[in-house]
């Protein structure tokens, strides 16, 4: 054999090696699944782009599912489609656990690992939760409300009936529960609808103005709806706290409409939550019908936290600089 046609065999093995070592850990038909509550969100498509991304570096099948509003019935319809594939693993953001636990069981049960994502089902048997530590979320956010308020005034939340909005709430109430002059006043669930938010906040600044020194939004749906009733009314001594960091959201940071906004990490939620997924499926749990929750043995965690940050004018621009560069 010549040496050019010596070379030329070594370039080919040397190819096929790459291939086989690059892509034997995974099978053919290797598919995830990311059902979400409402894929047209800004969120939810960060979200998308991680679970995407963990697809690429994995090269694995990826579909991201879910209705195109807030409807836990039509996202239950998603997920149980999404189970009849058969697929390899399923993230899941669940909008309404008494409406999703059943099947999220009935998935375990089949051999379909399941873990949720941003919003849980706790009591469910699914495998673990990846996502904010709401309760937290909630402290971060007090703690600066009461710095905006100096201590003193009154307070409306925007919220929606979701577990982990119901821990925002809570780590809200317990960071403003040391300020005795700060009172809640009332709390609105807008049912996903942001309309709702536009609404009452046009309300409240048309009859009780004087009476309400504070707007918090809980979700990231009524920011910018608040922001703009306050600003078509020339209102610029409220103080509103958003949810995320939508492109509307950060723009009425920049205006001054409003003081902050709490960041989560969807796209390191889906994208840490495929690479677990894929692990399971490569090194399988003995059996998924058990309290791992509880196990000081355990194979795997039961919540993993991708954490927060706060997001004002001051830190604005670093921060869509830093998305810029990771292509958001």
């Amino acid at each position: 054999m010549s040496r050019q046609r010596h070379l030329g065999s070594l370039l080919i093995i040397a190819t096929l090696l790459i291939v086989t070592f690059g892509c034997g850990r995974h099978d053919s038909d290797e598919k995830y699944v990311l059902v979400s509550d409402n894929v047209q969100l800004p969120y939810w498509q960060e979200a998308k782009a991680g679970f995407m991304h963990g697809s690429d570096q994995l090269r694995v099948q990826a579909k991201f599912v879910g209705p195109d509003t807030y409807d836990p019935k039509a996202e239950l319809k998603a997920f149980q489609d999404a189970v009849a594939q058969k697929p390899s693993g399923i993230l899941i953001s669940v909008a309404d656990p008494a409406v999703l636990t059943f099947d999220i069981d009935k998935a375990i049960a089949s051999g379909i690992p399941v873990i949720t994502i941003d919003a849980d089902a706790p009591v469910s048997k699914r495998l673990l939760f990846v996502g904010t530590n709401n309760y937290q979320a909630g402290l971060l956010g007090g703690k600066r409300l009461a710095e905006e308020l100096k201590d003193k005034g009154n307070v409306v939340f925007f919220t929606m009936g979701q577990a982990n909005l119901a821990e925002r709430l809570r780590g809200y109430r317990e960071a403003l529960g040391r300020f005795p002059d700060i009172h809640v006043v009332r709390v609105v669930d807008i049912a996903g609808d942001p309309r709702v938010a536009f609404d009452t906040t046009d309300q409240i600044i048309g009859k009780e103005r004087d009476k309400v020194n504070a707007f918090v939004c809980l979700e990231a749906q009524a920011g910018r709806e608040v922001a703009t009733v306050l600003n078509n009314r020339n209102v610029k001594d409220k103080v509103v706290m958003a949810m995320d960091t939508d492109n509307d959201t950060l723009d009425w940071i920049d205006k001054g409409m409003i003081a902050a906004t709490i960041a989560q990490k969807p796209y390191t939620m889906s994208l840490v939550g495929l690479h677990i997924l894929d692990d399971l499926y490569h090194n399988k749990l003995s059996h998924f019908d058990a309290d791992w929750a509880n196990d000081p043995f355990a194979p795997i965690p039961a919540f993993v936290d991708t954490g927060t940050a706060l997001i004002d004018k001051k830190n604005l621009q670093t921060f869509r600089d830093a998305a810029k560069k990771a292509g958001k």
